[in-house]
């Protein structure tokens, strides 16, 4: 039998509208970085209003570029996100981060002294630590060292900032690096990178200033914790003990089948490099696959099913009976990956359900068509994966009585994460 969501139907057309607004992902601090797959601020944003109030938890186990953190904390929720990736772990952290008037000024005159520090007739940082383990490859090209050497003297400011704001400065760097060298046959002039150096600068000070106006005017200060591991398993996490239950999971896995290269930059026309890990201050050592969870070109034998069994069995742990699972997903071959998706989603004890306003389109669920899928589409045109579904979830019979089993065993520290400041920056 076919189970519907009992919501307002204001709610449903302001969820089904978040999913499928096409405007460019901005605003707060969206556009720190151009984490790859992101989903729109828009969708998360409408999940996190429709399904839950303020002073709620919210967590994404698949947190990518921190979208959904950003909006949850904007939003006055608490929020927790998880990722096997310490770029996304670093990049989601920076994003969530509010910081303090006194901070933003000071990160203010930095903006505005940034590019003086980008001259190629000065020597740079050379990071030798990192050259050896191979981060710096393809960089030496007569295309590129004058890039690489002003992100090296860009990254030699930022790391004179205090080491709090260090990773926002690094940040910068980052989004200005991905600009300059990321899908770039030929790299953009000195000069015009110490250009975008100031204006990246200053406009993510504005987006932090932004983002800090949006947390603080909440009564409830809303608190983050972004953790750097798999989400399978996180359900005996000690950090998460005395966590309560999210109102919203809101996520976007990995699609199966589909090509995303989320670890790596391409330069010069498909070269790949490790270089977003070294301008973070992180160390990768892991291939595609792992970041995909699985062979993109063969999900159903790399183990991709079970590693998402297992992912959202842990957070269904986690979870109660008014927790609604929101993710947003594509596939290269709908036809069978969807339904083998949906039978892990029911073996980690989830049952799917449905808005009714949408009873009579296809299939019952929430599509949408993705514009100017660059890291796919272009290469191939228009296919399946050029379109997204929103799965609903809530924990079925058999979820909630493996949460409840699982909640019966488990021994809370008498001190809140909460009171004892271990989700608070």
């Amino acid at each position: 039998m076919t189970k519907f969501l009992q919501i307002p139907t204001d709610d449903e057309d302001r969820l089904i509208a978040g999913a499928r607004d096409i405007e460019p992902v901005r605003g707060l601090t969206h556009t720190f970085y151009r984490y790859p797959a992101r989903f729109s601020q828009s969708f998360a944003r409408a999940a996190i209003e429709v399904f839950s109030e303020p002073g709620d938890l919210i967590m994404d186990p698949h947190v990518g570029g921190g979208t959904s953190l950003v909006e949850a904390l904007a939003l006055g929720r608490d929020a927790v996100g998880v990722d096997i990736s310490s770029l996304a772990e670093f990049v989601a952290t920076v994003k969530t981060t509010v910081f303090s008037d006194e901070d933003i000024l000071l990160l203010d005159r930095w903006a505005k002294a940034l590019p003086d520090a980008i001259d190629i007739r000065r020597p740079s940082i050379h990071f030798a630590d990192y050259f050896e383990r191979g981060y710096y490859k393809h960089l030496d090209h007569p295309q590129r060292w004058r890039a690489r050497k002003a992100v090296e003297q860009a990254l030699a400011s930022a790391m004179r900032l205090p080491p709090h704001l260090e990773g926002f400065g690094r940040c910068v760097v980052l989004r200005t690096a991905q600009m300059a060298l990321d899908g770039r046959r030929t790299v953009i002039s000195v000069p015009a990178m110490r250009e975008m150096f100031g204006k990246n600068a200053r406009e993510m000070v504005i987006g932090a200033r932004r983002f800090r106006e949006a947390v603080t005017r909440h009564e409830y200060r809303p608190k983050v914790q972004v953790l750097f591991r798999s989400a399978a398993g996180i359900e005996d996490d000690a950090r998460l003990a005395s966590v309560r239950a999210p109102r919203v999971v809101v996520t976007s896995p990995p699609y199966p089948g589909v090509h995303v290269l989320y670890h790596r930059w391409q330069v010069g026309g498909g070269r790949e490099t490790a270089a977003p890990f070294w301008i973070a201050n992180k160390l990768d050592g892991a291939g595609a696959s792992y970041y995909t969870m699985g062979d993109r070109a063969k999900p159903e034998k790399s183990g991709y099913f079970a590693k998402v069994q297992a992912t959202m069995s842990s957070v269904a742990a986690l979870c109660d009976g008014d927790t609604v699972f929101v993710q947003m997903l594509a596939f290269h071959e709908p036809e069978w990956q969807l339904q083998r998706y949906l039978q892990a989603m029911e073996a980690a004890g989830l049952s799917e359900v449905f808005l009714p306003s949408l009873a009579k389109e296809f299939d019952g669920r929430l599509w949408r068509n993705v514009p100017n899928r660059k890291w796919y589409s272009d290469q191939q045109g228009d296919t399946p994966a050029s379109k997204e579904v929103v799965l609903l979830h809530r924990l079925s019979d058999a979820g909630l009585v493996a949460s409840r089993a699982w909640r019966s065993l488990m021994q809370p520290s008498a001190v809140s994460l909460a009171a004892s400041g271990t989700m608070a920056r």
